[in-house]
């Protein structure tokens, strides 16, 4: 694992919040049109208008070989689901990656949500997986504020998870920096390593993802070498922020508030780049 990347100046950082609330915008709006009936297709068509709309360019198409806007992973494709004709039902748990890229900056964040319109076991499961992933990351954006070097993050989204139930977590799947390009160095693990990483310093730019799924952890890449399947066929959810890390403190880059909410529970108020 390299150790050199660029730290980003304030400005830059700033520069960078553009591209985050656009590509929070363009999630909100694949948000408000999840229901059953609806496609994943129909689902992208909408993120990349918005991120369009906005000034920007999708960057998940500059990726070599892809050519959608959003990643939507429904119940056991856990990430990497390639948006198609496949309808949306009642109950389904549904995972969405996003990013847009502005002036030459990056943002890139996902969100996990039940499809509304059902009810049960299953679907209370399901918003449990949900909520436990959207848990771990806000307790690992939370360790970043106070670590002393990158991999802190890893401990706290592990502990995190495995403080709520036996969930598996992705371990080929990490993390990455976020600036001048989409995926930068350094890798940000979702679990404790041996490696305590690199210094957290300001100018530190990252997307931390944890990816967790209701099973085992074991998975594998479908037919069409994007979408990642757990094994066991169990359930998979994803969250995801790109955090600065700068002179003040830290400031959540692709949430509205700047992760004012989020980090609440845990003590850590964000500051902010103004």
């Amino acid at each position: 694992m390299r150790k050199s990347f660029e730290l980003k100046t304030q400005e830059q950082i700033r520069k960078m919040r553009v591209a985050g609330l656009l590509t929070a915008k363009a999630l909100g709006a694949v948000r408000a049109a999840i229901k059953p009936g609806v496609t994943t297709l129909e689902l992208d068509q909408i993120a990349e208008k918005t991120i369009r709309d906005g000034g920007g360019i999708p960057n998940f198409q500059l990726v070599p070989g892809y050519f959608h806007t959003i990643c939507a992973s429904v119940n056991s494709t856990v990430v990497h689901g390639i948006p198609s004709n496949q309808v949306l039902e009642a109950g389904d748990i549904i995972s969405v990656d996003c990013g847009a890229e502005i002036d030459g900056w990056n943002g890139d964040s996902a969100f996990s949500l039940v499809v509304p319109g059902s009810a049960g076991e299953l679907v209370e499961q399901r918003q449990i997986l949900s909520d436990v992933c959207e848990g771990s990351l806000w307790a690992g954006i939370a360790s970043l504020a106070k670590a002393k070097k990158l991999n802190e993050v890893g401990v706290a989204v592990q502990d995190y998870v495995l403080s709520k139930g036996p969930y598996g977590i992705l371990e080929q799947y990490v993390g990455h920096g976020i600036g001048r390009s989409m995926h930068e160095d350094p890798a940000v693990f979702n679990y404790r390593v041996r490696d305590a990483g690199p210094k957290v310093l300001p100018g530190l730019c990252v997307a931390i993802e944890p990816m967790i799924t209701s099973g085992d952890q074991e998975t594998f890449v479908q037919h069409d070498d994007w979408g990642v399947e757990t094994v066991d066929s169990s359930d998979g959810a994803h969250w995801e922020h790109s955090v600065a890390v700068h002179e003040g403190g830290i400031w959540v880059l692709t949430a509205v508030d700047g992760g004012v909410e989020g980090l609440k529970p845990f003590g850590i108020t964000p500051v902010s780049l103004d």
